[in-house]
Formats: C-alpha cells, sequence, structure tokens
C-alpha cells in the first residue's frame, strides 16, 4: 500500500482528519453493503442484540443500549425496531421482549455472515498487534480529550 505522506509527514497528520475518514469510509461500506441485502446497519445492531441474548430483552433495553451507537438517537432506534417487527424478522411480547422469528434468525446468520466478510476485508493487512495498538490509541485520544465513548 501506498501511504499519504512518509512517516516523518505523518506523524504530524491530524488524528481528527484522519479517524474521520476512516470512519467515513468503514460506516459507507458497511451500510452499503447492508443496504445490498436489504438492511440498514440500525436494523442489523436490533437483530444481533435479539439473537445475542440469553433471555428476550425488552424493547427498552434494546433501544435505550442502540440509541448510543453513532449517536442514532432514541427516535431512529424506535423506527428501526418498528422496522424489524414490520419485516417479520422479530416479534414483541405484551411485555415488550423482542424475539428473533425463524425469518428473522435466518436474516440475521445471512447478515452476520456478511458481517463476518467485511471484518476479514477491513482487517487485510493488519496484524492483531497492530489492530489493538490502534484501540489503545483512539481509546487514549479519547481519554485525553475529555471524550466519553463506549461500545457496550
Amino acid at each position: 500500500m501506498d501511504y499519504s505522506h512518509s512517516d516523518a509527514e505523518l506523524i504530524h497528520q491530524p488524528i481528527g482528519y484522519w479517524s474521520w475518514a476512516a470512519y467515513k469510509a468503514v460506516i459507507n461500506r458497511t451500510r452499503g453493503a447492508l443496504a445490498e441485502i436489504g438492511t440498514t446497519q440500525p436494523q442489523w445492531w436490533v437483530l444481533a442484540q435479539a439473537a445475542g441474548a440469553r433471555t428476550p430483552k425488552t424493547r427498552d433495553e434494546i433501544s435505550r443500549l442502540l440509541r448510543n451507537y453513532l449517536d442514532a438517537g432514541p427516535e431512529v432506534m424506535e423506527s428501526e425496531i418498528d422496522a424489524t417487527v414490520t419485516r417479520g424478522w422479530i416479534t414483541q411480547s405484551p411485555d415488550g421482549r423482542l424475539t428473533l422469528t425463524p425469518e428473522g434468525r435466518a436474516f440475521h446468520e445471512k447478515a452476520a455472515a456478511l458481517q463476518r466478510d467485511l471484518w476479514t476485508e477491513r482487517h487485510a493487512g493488519i496484524s492483531d498487534e497492530e489492530y489493538l495498538t490502534t484501540m489503545k490509541v483512539l481509546q487514549r485520544f479519547i481519554h485525553n480529550t475529555g471524550g466519553r465513548a463506549w461500545h457496550h
């Protein structure tokens, strides 16, 4: 791969720009690939939460967790949960618990396979050690600037 600058020049490049550019590239690729199979990234999040739950989570539990993902917000998450129900991927019990339908489980498996392929694509040529260092450096940037980020 050809890098944009020499090592000496890269040291002085702005992290804000490069982290934003990486964010845009990853999100655009992920959302585009999910759109090709007929879903959105927030719908994938909902399916993944429902599929991974030991006991069914309530709509409110899933919505509260996911609304912070990429600043989706409560309105987006409520709408995306509704979309998964409308599409027949999830059922909602009277007490608000969300469960995958057989169709939802099959679609989740398809989307999960796509996510694994995307992971492999993103990590091509990047060792686990490099990835770990990158994650720690990004978290240090967040800490050093008084930011807050928490995935789960």
